[in-house]
């Protein structure tokens, strides 16, 4: 029998990221996995998955950071699945990197000594 934490790793490209998230999509249904939400999200739902505002969804859809593509007469914004999964895998990539050059401004650093620079200690 495949179980849900099975499914949801098939379908989730990031499943790398740790136990974390699967301890919360284990404990989802198989009715409530991300592949049953079909290939495109509304705003509001890519709103829940990033568990932002709608307004924040939105400002990342109008400055192009989100790629999003506009449906119909009234130009609703429908976000692919396969793209909001790649942007919350590059998030994740940035913010790795980030911490790693912060931490190489700390590498090359001398020691600090307590004192003045030409006293010895006794």
């Amino acid at each position: 029998m495949v179980t849900s934490i099975e499914i949801a790793r098939e379908s989730y490209p990031h499943a790398r990221l740790g136990a974390k998230v699967w301890h919360i999509i284990g404990a989802m249904n198989e009715s409530e996995l991300p592949t049953s939400l079909g290939r495109f999200l509304t705003v509001s739902d890519t709103a829940d998955v990033l568990n932002v505002s709608v307004s924040q969804a939105y400002a990342l859809v109008r400055s192009g950071e989100l790629p999003a593509i506009k449906i119909g007469a009234h130009g609703h914004w429908r976000i692919e699945r396969d793209v909001l999964e790649s942007y919350i895998e590059a998030m994740y990539e940035e913010a790795r990197r980030l911490s790693l050059w912060n931490q190489s401004d700390y590498a090359n650093l001398p020691e600090l000594s307590i004192g003045s620079p030409g006293r010895r200690a006794r």
